[in-house]
C-alpha cells in the first residue's frame, strides 16, 4: 500500500488526507499545534468554545461541503444557512433570497432599503454584464476598477464588505480576477449557492475533530505535538506540505529554492476578532448584521453568537471582525467595543478575548504570483495560498487539499 505523509492539519491537509484514505493510501499526518485546524480552529478562553477568527461559508463551497459530509458531519445541523444579507441592524442594504441567478439578484434588490431605484439598477446592469463576459476581467485590474460604475452607496454598503471579508483587503489593492470568481460561484452555481452558511459550532466541531476521529477510525495515524523541521528521509514515499507558507518555504528551500522564494515572497494580511458579552439582553432581525466601517469603527460585521450556539453560556456574546487589520490589539479592541455601542446600541459590554490573526490570509492582490502544488514527483505543497481560483478561505484550502492527493495519486496510482 502506497503511504502519503502529510505535514500540517489544517483544512487542507485534512482534506488531502481524508481523500488519499478514501483512494486507498495509507496516510500519516504531522502537526505542530495541540490541535487541528490550523488557521480555522478552535480557542478555549475560560472554558468557553470561542474560534480563533469568525469564519463564513458560503452555499458554493461545494468542496467543503463534501468533506464536512465524508467525515460523519451533518451541515444542516452546524451550519445555520442565510440568505446573502449585507444588511444593517436596522435593514439598510442588500438580502438575496434562495433563487436561481439573475432571479436572486433581481428580488433582492426590488426590496433593498435605503437605495434608490437608479442605483439597483446599475448593480443589476453590472451583475448583468460580468455574467456576460464570463465573470472575468483583465488579470492587473482591482476590484476598485472592476466595479468603478457602481454608485457609493452600492460600494459602501455590498462591495467593500464583500470585498474584504472575501479577499481581507481594500477594493484598491485586491484582484478583481479573484473577486469576480468568487461572485461568479455565490451567484450563478444554482439555488442556495449564494446563502451564507454561518457556524453553529465551534471550528473544531465543524470538521476538524469528526476528520480526527475518522481518519484513525480508517487506520491513518494522526500525530499532533509533532512539529517536522527537515525532510530528510521522508522523501521515500511522497510528502504533502499543508503547513502555512513561510513554514513551507523552510522545508522546501534546501530542495527548490525557487519554488522556496515565490512562497515566501507572498505577503500575508491580518483579521481581529473582538469577543463581547453584553451586560443586557439583546435581540437583532438576523444572527449576522453588517456594519459600517471606518478607520475609527473598524468591524465589518458583528455575529450573535447566543442565536448560532444556542447554549446558556453563549448568550448575550457577540464577535465582531475586522477584516484587513492593520491596528495593534489594544487599539482594536477599544474601537471595536465603542463600535459596538454606537451602531449595535450595547452600551456595556464586557471584553471576552480579541484574537488577532496575524497572517491570516495571504494578500490576493492583482497577478500576485502563487507557488504550484509541485515541488517534483515527490514533494507536493498544498493550501489556501498554493495556486488556484480561490482567495485565502476554508474553500480554498480544502479544493487545494483535494487537488494535490488527487494528483498524488494519478501520479503514483492507488495501491
Amino acid at each position: 500500500m502506497n503511504t502519503l505523509t502529510v505535514i500540517g492539519g489544517g483544512w487542507a491537509g485534512l482534506a488531502a488526507a481524508v481523500q488519499a484514505t478514501r483512494l486507498g493510501w495509507s496516510v500519516s499526518l504531522h502537526e505542530a499545534a495541540p490541535e487541528l485546524g490550523g488557521r480555522a480552529r478552535r480557542v478555549n478562553h475560560g472554558g468557553l468554545p470561542l474560534d480563533n477568527g469568525q469564519h463564513i461559508l458560503l452555499g458554493a463551497y461545494q468542496n467543503t461541503l463534501q468533506l464536512m459530509d465524508w467525515v460523519g458531519v451533518d451541515p444542516t445541523q452546524v451550519l445555520c444557512r442565510l440568505p446573502l444579507t449585507l444588511q444593517s441592524l436596522h435593514g439598510q442594504g442588500l438580502a438575496l433570497p434562495a433563487l436561481p441567478y439573475p432571479w436572486n439578484v433581481m428580488l433582492g434588490l426590488a426590496s433593498a432599503r435605503g437605495w434608490r431605484w437608479r442605483d439597483k439598477a446599475r448593480l443589476l446592469g453590472q451583475a448583468l454584464r460580468w455574467q456576460a463576459q464570463g465573470f472575468a476581467c483583465e488579470p492587473h485590474q482591482n476590484v476598485a476598477e472592476v466595479c468603478q460604475s457602481l454608485p457609493p452607496k452600492v460600494i459602501q454598503q455590498f462591495i467593500e464588505p464583500l470585498c474584504e471579508s472575501a479577499l481581507n483587503l481594500p477594493m484598491s489593492q485586491a484582484s478583481g480576477q479573484v473577486f469576480l470568481r468568487v461572485m461568479k460561484d455565490a451567484l450563478s452555481l444554482g439555488k442556495g449557492s449564494s446563502d451564507l452558511l454561518l457556524p453553529k459550532v465551534d471550528l473544531g466541531q465543524l470538521m476538524p475533530d469528526a476528520a480526527h476521529r475518522w481518519l484513525q477510525a480508517q487506520g491513518a495515524t494522526v500525530h499532533t505535538h509533532s512539529r517536522v523541521t527537515d525532510l530528510d528521509g521522508l522523501d521515500a514515499q511522497p510528502v504533502l506540505l499543508a503547513c502555512p507558507a513561510w513554514e513551507a518555504a523552510k522545508l522546501v528551500s534546501p530542495i527548490d529554492p525557487a519554488w522556496a522564494a515565490q512562497a515566501q515572497n507572498l505577503t500575508h494580511t491580518a483579521i481581529a476578532t473582538v469577543y463581547l458579552r453584553a451586560a443586557q439582553p439583546f435581540h437583532w432581525p438576523t444572527p449576522m448584521v453588517a456594519l459600517t466601517s471606518s478607520p475609527e469603527a473598524p468591524a465589518q460585521f458583528a455575529f450573535d453568537k447566543g442565536v448560532l450556539h444556542g447554549t446558556p453560556d453563549m448568550q448575550s456574546v457577540v464577535s465582531m471582525v475586522v477584516s484587513a487589520c492593520t491596528r495593534d490589539k489594544a487599539t482594536i479592541t477599544q474601537q471595536v467595543q465603542a463600535q459596538a455601542a454606537s451602531q449595535l446600541g450595547l452600551k456595556e459590554t464586557t471584553v471576552l478575548q480579541t484574537v488577532v490573526e496575524k497572517r491570516a490570509a495571504f494578500a490576493c492582490m492583482p497577478e500576485v504570483s502563487r507557488p504550484p502544488a509541485k515541488v517534483h514527483e515527490n514533494l507536493w505543497v498544498c493550501g489556501d495560498y498554493v495556486q488556484g481560483p480561490y482567495p485565502a478561505t476554508l474553500e480554498g484550502a480544502v479544493q487545494s487539499g483535494f487537488f494535490a492527493a488527487q494528483k498524488i495519486i494519478e501520479t503514483h496510482g492507488r495501491k
